[in-house]
């Protein structure tokens, strides 16, 4: 059973990236339906509470599924110019993607975020158009679980790299 947690956990972020993803373009859907009276740059709507939950909802679903893949991942540290490049591909890919991962959830998250907070029963004013930002917040869902995955497999390879005596020695 251990040697298949990875993959358990590998499918278990992917879903919910892809559940987060679903649920942030439904929610662009939702305030779609609303009505609305759009001046230039300026949108003078009401809320939507169904896209408020579900853009918080994904955005919960997001960053959960990078908690889990922080906790069940390998710490990949890697200090210096110089310790990137003696590491293995690997522990290349695995630090790579996880930076690469941290970027998206923090673009995605914020824009989830925003677009909820656009939709919140408080918001009844006219402010700033914040035109697709709740689909762009679920395809980047999409492709956070791809680099999240990308990471925890490279990360779980490394460390099988580093357990391993290298062939031909006699240890």
């Amino acid at each position: 059973m251990a040697k298949n947690t990875g993959v358990l956990i590998c499918l278990l972020i992917m879903a919910m990236d892809i559940v987060a993803g679903i649920l942030g373009i439904e929610a662009e859907i939702a305030q779609n339906k609303v009505k609305h009276l759009k001046m230039w740059i300026f949108d003078c709507r009401d809320p939507s509470y169904q896209a408020f939950k579900l853009a918080l909802s994904a955005a919960i679903l997001m960053a959960l599924a990078q908690v889990i893949a922080n906790l069940f991942g390998r710490c990949i540290c890697m200090w210096s110019r110089e310790d990137f490049a003696k590491a293995s591909a690997n522990k290349q890919l695995a630090a790579a993607s996880h930076i690469f991962s941290w970027i998206i959830l923090a673009v995605g998250f914020s824009m989830l975020i925003i677009g909820a907070m656009s939709n919140s029963k408080s918001r009844k004013s006219c402010g700033l158009s914040h035109h697709r930002v709740l689909s762009i917040g679920g395809i980047l869902c999409f492709i956070h679980g791809l680099f999240i995955v990308a990471y925890h497999v490279s990360a779980t390879a490394a460390a099988k790299e580093e357990r391993t005596p290298p062939q031909g020695s006699n240890a």
